[in-house]
């Protein structure tokens, strides 16, 4: 599976706002997780464990902008094997680390980087 497309996100400046103008929007459901500061998307049928249940999507989740993360635009997350090697080759091809690998809860790890076009993207490393 290494190397696709699996989530996406999009940053906010007002969570709330977000989460009503999707959800009412496009009939997305919201799942808040304020422990983590993250709200994940679900963009189609779902079962909470394994992801979308029909082919032809993906779900995605939201996040406050910051600093640490300043992108005005949605990002795509891409699966890798290894989120350490994937941005060594990220670097070596003059794109940027943004964030190192981090665990999120039990699922896996994420990292962030930029492309040499200045475009923030994640990472997924499933646990």
């Amino acid at each position: 599976m290494s190397g696709k497309v699996v989530h996406f996100e999009i940053p906010f400046d007002d969570g709330d706002r977000a989460r009503t103008f999707y959800g009412e929007t496009f009939g997305w459901q919201v799942m808040p997780l304020p422990e983590m500061d993250y709200t994940i998307v679900m963009t189609g049928p779902s079962d909470p464990e394994k992801g979308p249940t029909e082919p032809g999507f993906i779900n995605g989740g939201m996040f406050g902008r910051s600093e640490e993360y300043p992108g005005k635009a949605p990002n795509i997350v891409i699966d890798v094997a290894s989120i350490d090697d994937a941005l060594r080759k990220v670097e070596a091809a003059g794109g940027k680390i943004v964030r190192e690998k981090i665990p999120v809860g039990d699922m896996g790890f994420a990292g962030y980087f930029t492309d040499t076009e200045g475009n923030l993207i994640g990472l997924w490393e499933t646990a």
